[in-house]
This record gives C-alpha cells, structure tokens and sequence, in this order.
C-alpha cells in the first residue's frame, strides 16, 4: 500500500496515487488543511507544515497507517494476493479516470514515480469520499472474493488492542480514547496568529514567522548590496563626470587667461611682434600698396628712418612748433569769456607716426616736456648737448636708467625691455627718466574723483596753484617759466601746456594730445585763429571722467647726491596722492 506524504491516505497503486495527487492536491489551491493557511508555494506549504503542524502531521498519518487495508496470506499464495491487488487498483484507477477525465496518461510522468511536489486542498475530506465510494462500487466479490475474504482484516488500535469495523470507526476511538498519549492538540483549540510586519502573511507558529521574516531581511540585504553597489557606481561615476567637467572648465579658464594675457601683451606692446622700425615699415608697406604713397615716397621716408635711428634723434616729421606764441596773441586779442590764462614755456607738439600709432604717447609726451626743458637755460647743466630723442632711443634710455637701479619693480614689470618692443610707458617711467637725466620732478596719483559725476575738480586746482604761483595779480595772460605738465590716465597720456580761469570762476585745461595730427595743430598758427580751432586743446572739468589721474610736474634740477637718494627711494615706489 502506498500512502499520501501530504494528507495521509492510502491507495493501493502508484497511478491511483497519481490520480489522489492531481485530484486532491495539485487542481485546487495550496491551503493547509490543519489551520486553513492559504496563499504560499509548495515548498512553503511543506515547511509549515513540518513546523507548525508536525504532532498533528504524525497523528494523521497514523491515522493512515490504521486505514491501512491488511492481506494476510501465506507464502505459497504471494501471487494470487499480488494479483488481486493489480485488479483492484486498475479497477479504482478506471474508475477514478471515467469520473476524473482531466487525469490521463498523458498528464503523469513516464516513469510512473511521483514527483513530491503536492499540495494540501480544501478538498481533502471530498477526495476521500470519493476514493471510499468508488471502492464500495467496485464489486470486490467478482476478484477472486476467496482470496480477498481470506486476506482482509478489521483495523486494530495499536494502542489498546481493540478492532473496530471501519477505519474512521478507529479513527474517533483513537481521536477520543488515547489523544493525551498522541499529545495532539484539540482542533477547537485556538492557536495564536503571528502577522509578518513586512508582508501581513499570517503564520501560526513564531518559529516559522521569524524564519519568513529573515527571507526578508535577506532579499532586503541583498537589494540594499545591489543598491550599495550601484550607489558605489553612480557616486564614481558623478565623481569622474565631476573630475571631467573641472578640467574642461579648467582649460577654458586657462585659455581664456592666456587670451586676455595675448591680449593685453598685443595691447602694451609685449607680444613680440617688433617695435617702432617694424611697425613703421609695414604700415608704409599697407600705404603704398593701397595706393595712398608712392613707392619713391617710401623709400625716402625709409632711408630718412634709417638715419634718425641711426643717430637716435627725431626727424622732426610730427612736430609742430610756436603753438604756446600763437596762443598768446590769440588771449591778448580775443577769448573775452576767459578772465586769465597761464600758459607754460614754449612747447613743440609731437604726434604719433606710422611707426608708433597706438603705443607710442607716452614717448611723444615726453618729447613735448624736454622740448621745452631743452629751452629753459636752468636745464642747461644736466640735458647740455641733448636733442629730442626719437622713441628706440627713448626706450634705451629708459633702459639705461633701470640698470642705474631707477625703479626695479617697473623694470621687472615690463621684463627688463623696451627696445624692440611696442610696450606702453607711463608716469613711472617718465619720472625714472626725468631723474635718471638730474630733472627734479614728483608725482601726484589723483586715485579717486574729488566732484560729482566723477569728476576730479581737485586735479583743476592743483595745476592751478602750480601755473599761478609765481605771481599774484597779474595780467591776462600769463606765460610762465614752468614747464608743461605729463598727464596719465588709463589708455592714454597727454601734456597740459596751460589752464584758463573764466568770468564764471570756472577752470579749463589747455592740452596737448599727440594723438591729433600736424594738420590740426597747424590751425592754431594762423593769424586769425578762431575759437573753434581752440576747441581740441580746451578740456573741462567735466571732460576729464577717468576714474584715476597721475601727473609728473618738473620743479628744477637735482644735485648727483639727490639723484642718489632719489634712486634709492625708487626701490618702493611712492607718489603724493590726493586726496
């Protein structure tokens, strides 16, 4: 006899055992015929039931074993017995395939073993009725009713000895009679429930909930190790894209530093592309092939370049002389709005050529200021000799006063070269070379506007307490033994030659700008000069908005021992700043 590990029942063959699985177990739902459990696989169902269930699960299978239909018979009759068990079985198993047609031979294995993965069903008590009825039909008395009446034997108690007619008959004896020896639970007693926090499956033994509860945690830990590891992989991830895009915006701040740095270079003349002969060469190349200079005409004004260069004086092609005189005549005569004017010493005005055109002011200005020193007789003792330099020998002077020890910061600055170069100037190197040559002269930083608007009213009345104080009271116009004044800004430089003082108490300034041609300046000769012409040299204070001005104003000679001391003040350059 075969019995059911699931449920306990007994059948007489392996394919009435198929057909017990498929119909009681297999076709309906999983449900735990101790505690009516439901909703969980096979394997779970197995578990808890071995678990939860296991005195209960023993007690049902002793209840099997009882119901066990015993064939007694002896050793020369083994064949009629396995005989009649053979026509018993194939008559159940027909039986249970006519009424059952959704079991057939094609539905079970081919090796007529079952496979243990059944499942516990509702229909439990329905499937034993079922069997029990079919055997009732079948009509043991046709098989060989000799061997059968002489094999079968009523069930026996196998705790106190007594038979009964039927097995459910032994059944509740058992149930009734010797539970306290089985120790099975009453089925009205109520077993506690466990609910899983994690799910809300329902378990009736805290053993088995926990076990269920540790699946989780072990899906859970290896979701959080899986989100670990993809944590770990976008956080390198986003490390990496951060690293890439650092270095991109490092280079781009990189290029663009070393753009502006090529920019600025380009803009003060550091880039390397030559310097006064160079620049003047190719924009009279430019010239002549545009058709504004015949080619004779650049060859001349090559030949004449040459030789300035060569003696390292100033052709003289830019300047325009006697302007300060025609200014005089023009105050004396006319300008009845201004109340009185100081002009400085006679002045040469110096524009920029085609060898300096966007760099070279700061030389021109200085051309302008030792043009008129080179005519005041107390300059004689230290510029004796001296002509108006052109620019390359400008910037080997200044050159030459850096290696004296003038100024070492500008010098590094502007790395130790001029010649060459189209590097801008300002006041400081102006000042070096003025004190380098024995010229007593300071500075004065305007660093931040003293009016509205941005204005530096400030500025106005210091050049005129510089122009105005060699004498009180005096005429209209004034000319002064004082030189013209070098004025810097940001961008640009120019010479203030004079200031007006009008009926209105207001201030004008009275400039040179070596940035308006010989054509212009030349106006300014004629013997009826108009107010007009006078209109690019007057600036007001309304004019002069830059946000910081420097000025270099000439007040005598220097001894060699203030020359001295002067250079050993230039180690840290200081200026006089207002306010």
């Amino acid at each position: 006899m075969l019995s059911c590990d699931i449920c306990g029942e007994t059948v007489t063959s392996e394919p009435d055992m198929k057909a017990h699985l498929l119909i009681v177990h297999m076709e309906n739902e999983v449900i735990c015929p101790f505690c009516k459990l439901s909703g969980m696989n096979y394997d779970e169902m197995c578990f808890h039931i071995e678990t939860a269930h296991f005195e209960q699960n023993e007690l049902e299978r002793s209840f099997a074993r009882i119901n066990t239909i015993q064939y007694r018979t002896s050793d020369n009759r083994k064949d009629n017995t396995l005989q009649c068990r053979m026509e018993v079985n194939s008559s159940v198993h027909s039986a249970c395939a006519s009424n059952h047609p959704k079991i057939s031979a094609q539905s079970l294995p081919n090796d007529g073993t079952l496979k243990q993965k059944a499942f516990y069903s509702e229909n439990l008590t329905e499937a034993r009725k079922f069997l029990k009825s079919k055997e009732k039909e079948c009509d043991l008395s046709k098989i060989k009713g000799s061997i059968y009446e002489t094999t079968y034997s009523p069930p026996e108690c196998p705790f106190c000895g007594r038979i009964e007619d039927c097995s459910q008959d032994m059944e509740n004896h058992v149930k009734t009679k010797h539970a306290n020896l089985l120790d099975t639970p009453s089925e009205d007693h109520d077993q506690p429930l466990y609910d899983c926090p994690m799910c809300g499956l329902i378990c009736t033994n805290y053993h088995i909930l926990q076990e269920h509860v540790d699946l989780h945690l072990e899906e859970s830990s290896f979701g959080q190790g899986i989100d670990r590891v993809q944590c770990s992989r976008d956080l390198e991830l986003a490390h990496q894209l951060q690293q890439e895009e650092d270095r991109k915006r490092r280079s781009e701040e990189s290029q663009q530093e070393m753009g502006e740095f090529q920019k600025l270079q380009r803009q003060y003349g550091l880039d390397n592309s030559g310097g006064y002969k160079q620049q003047q060469l190719r924009n009279m190349e430019i010239e002549v092939n545009r058709g504004r200079m015949h080619p004779s005409e650049f060859h001349r004004r090559k030949a004449d370049m040459m030789e300035s260069l060569a003696i390292g004086i100033d052709d003289g092609k830019t300047k325009t002389s006697g302007i300060i005189e025609a200014l005089y005549r023009y105050y004396q005569n006319a300008a009845t709005e201004v109340r009185r004017v100081w002009l400085s010493t006679e002045v040469d005005h110096f524009h920029s050529s085609f060898g300096d055109k966007g760099w070279g002011c700061g030389y021109r200005n200085f051309q302008m200021l030792l043009s008129s020193l080179l005519r005041n007789d107390a300059y004689d003792d230290c510029l004796k000799g001296m002509s108006i330099p052109c620019i390359p020998k400008i910037q080997s002077m200044i050159e030459d006063a850096w290696k004296e020890g003038f100024d070492p910061q500008g010098a590094s600055q502007l790395n130790n070269r001029l010649q060459g170069t189209k590097a801008w100037i300002g006041a400081c190197e102006v000042y070096t070379l003025l004190t380098s040559l024995r010229v007593k002269c300071h500075i004065v930083d305007f660093h931040k506007s003293t009016g509205p608007l941005g204005t530096h009213p400030r500025l106005f009345e210091w050049i005129l307490n510089y122009y105005s104080s060699e004498r009180e009271g005096s005429p209209k116009v004034v000319c002064t033994s004082k030189p013209p004044i070098y004025l810097q800004h940001q961008g640009h430089s120019r010479t203030v030659v004079g200031i007006e003082e009008r009926k209105n108490r207001t201030l004008c300034l009275l400039i040179f700008d070596p940035g308006c041609p010989s054509r212009e300046m030349q106006k300014l000769l004629k013997q009826d000069m108009e107010a007009s012409n006078l209109k690019q040299l007057r600036k007001f204070v309304g004019n002069l908005k830059h946000k910081q001005y420097q000025i270099v104003a000439v007040e005598g000679v220097l001894s060699s021992e203030e020359k001295v001391a002067r250079r050993q003040a230039s180690q840290v350059f200081t200026a006089e700043k207002i306010p």
